[in-house]
């Protein structure tokens, strides 16, 4: 049974939901200044002020940004949509609300909802935000406000669809339908030219394979993506096992990325075996079975198969989301396989048992933060990064992966571990994912020369 939460504040929270299903902002008068002319104007009589404003939006595209008077690091974001006789909703899914891929609880609710301007069409929210942001986001106008323990797929997400006035999108490849998203990124966001197919830049090679598992009592599917020039003559490739397989494989542009940063010599050529899961929630959530079929026979496999290292030191884990929380917990626990850690957004709030807890003082939270706390250091070194937007309560007095990820930061330098740790402007959405990925690998290919060069050192010390 899931975690019921018993919130003191369901009065208030009910009376703030009445007062925004009309689509009121609190606010009284819109926090951007374009928006207010509108209103303003509007008030005065003009009602072609509204088709001037959507004229402007169709030429420079949305959201809208605006910049913050004597505040040069922050912006006024607002996201539009614009409604018609029937639209009696709007929900904005992105980092900023909810998620850009979930849905959300019940004291969220009042953070998606999107405010009608007035008697206008004009509906829109507001942010005000670190001009360095990318994420991206949905539309949902006529959202079923169905809670994300409830909503059904596909009757609840049909609404969900991507910005028709912002030309920037995000297309994941999925089975049946790709998934399209709209993508901000603000004014100073920092280039990411990693993420951009070259055509100057050689390919490698991916290839799809499946492996009985006893441990896991089912056959498996992987791919392994092979460097460009891969040759099983030459010395052993370093080795990369990411969690979530066909999000890295298929959906994002994980090969495309690896490729651009080997053409620039910023990282060195490696085997990459991105693995899928059936039940996610329960093999990423540092499941022995699933450490076991690694170990002893996904691991072993690829030896036999690729001309990949043995070592541990050259063997890193790394996934998003529960995939980091899965691969802290394969190499703290199979430290003689893998020797690195390349985590994204952390799931280290997690608990053992957060699924079954009837209350939530039963759940005490980051139990591998805990583990790693009260146990000998291990031979791993860590790459941990987490968005500085990731500002949401899986439980309503938990940690947000933002301070949990610091936590585990925190800890991992008291015991004396080599960690890179970084955060980013983004949010936990796939593109966040995206565009912190070439920094992550990046700073693994550092720990792992490090790693290399230490031995050197010792010698011509000695």
């Amino acid at each position: 049974m899931r975690l019921v939460c018993i919130l003191l504040f369901v009065a208030t929270a009910t009376a703030s939901l009445t007062a925004l299903a009309a689509g009121d902002d609190p606010h009284g008068v819109p926090q951007s200044p374009r928006l207010a002319t509108v209103l303003s104007e509007v008030r005065a009589g003009n009602p072609k002020s509204v088709g001037d404003f959507w004229e402007e939006m169709s030429e420079r595209g949305t959201p809208l940004v605006e910049s913050i008077d004597d505040d040069p690091d922050h912006v006024l974001l607002t996201f539009l949509w614009r409604g018609d006789g029937q639209t009696e909703n709007v929900v904005l899914f992105s980092p900023l609300t909810t998620r850009a891929d979930s849905g959300f609880s019940a004291d969220q609710l009042p953070r998606a909802k999107m405010f009608r301007l007035a008697e206008t069409n004009i509906w829109y929210k507001t942010f005000a935000i670190r001009d360095d942001v990318r994420l991206s986001y949905y539309l949902s106008p006529n959202d079923t406000l169905t809670s994300a323990t409830t909503r059904r797929y596909p009757e609840d997400w049909a609404s969900l669809q991507s910005d028709p006035l912002n030309p920037d999108q995000l297309i994941l490849p999925h089975v049946g339908e790709d998934w399209v998203r709209s993508i901000v990124n603000l004014p100073g966001a920092a280039p990411v030219p990693w993420i951009v197919p070259q055509t100057d830049v050689p390919r490698g090679d991916i290839q799809t394979e499946f492996l009985q598992s006893e441990h896991l009592g089912d056959e498996r599917r992987f791919w392994v993506y092979t460097p460009p020039g891969y040759s099983t003559i030459r010395e052993s490739y370093g080795l990369l096992v990411l969690f979530d397989g066909w999000s890295y494989a298929q959906m994002t542009p994980t090969t495309t990325t690896i490729e651009n940063l080997l053409a620039a010599g910023r990282i060195d050529p490696m085997v990459v075996v991105m693995v899928d899961q059936r039940d996610r929630a329960t093999e990423l959530a540092c499941y022995d079975p699933w450490n076991k079929f690694l170990t002893n026979e996904l691991i072993p496999w690829v030896h036999r198969k690729y001309s990949v290292t043995t070592e541990a030191a050259s063997t890193s884990v790394g996934g998003g989301s529960r995939g980091g929380l899965a691969a802290v917990c394969a190499a703290w626990k199979h430290s003689d396989v893998f020797g690195n850690v390349l985590s994204h957004s952390g799931y280290f709030t997690w608990d053992p048992v957060e699924e079954t807890a009837a209350y939530e003082e039963e759940v005490e939270f980051e139990w591998i933060i805990r583990q790693i706390a009260t146990t000998p250091k291990v031979d791993v070194r860590f790459v941990i990064s987490v968005g500085k937007l990731e500002l949401d309560h899986e439980f309503f007095h938990g940690p947000t992966l933002l301070q949990s990820n610091r936590h585990m930061r925190d800890i991992l330098l008291a015991k004396g571990y080599d960690i890179t740790y970084f955060e980013t402007p983004t949010g936990h959405d796939t593109y966040g994912g995206i565009v912190t990925l070439p920094a992550g690998l990046i700073a693994l290919a550092e720990q792992i020369r490090s790693r290399k060069s230490e031995p050197e050192k010792r010698n011509k010390t000695n």
